[in-house]
């Protein structure tokens, strides 16, 4: 199984859109809201050297934020990226 983890901002609407995706896809992933926690943002813009929000990680690698998850996913990639078994179209 992958560790995914999913950085938040309570007010982002991108970042809900993120954690949505994630839970239509069905896997397990940890969302850690940085809305009041600068210091573990910065632990995360030390990794992806993107300073907003979201932040998808898996396996500790930065997939990118919302933008990049939906291009993904258009592109039958992100499935694969989270581990998500074959639904038919692989």
């Amino acid at each position: 199984m992958k560790k995914i983890t999913l950085y938040t901002k309570d007010y982002c609407p991108y970042c809900k859109s993120a954690a949505a995706l994630l839970e239509e896809k069905g896997v397990e992933f940890t969302e850690l809201d940085v809305t009041n926690d600068q210091a573990e943002l910065d632990k995360a813009i030390a990794i992806s050297n993107c300073k907003t929000v979201p932040q998808l990680f898996v396996n500790g690698k930065f997939i990118g934020g919302f933008d990049d998850m939906k291009d993904l996913d258009d592109k039958k990639e992100l499935d694969d990226i989270l581990g998500v078994p074959c639904q038919g179209y692989c």
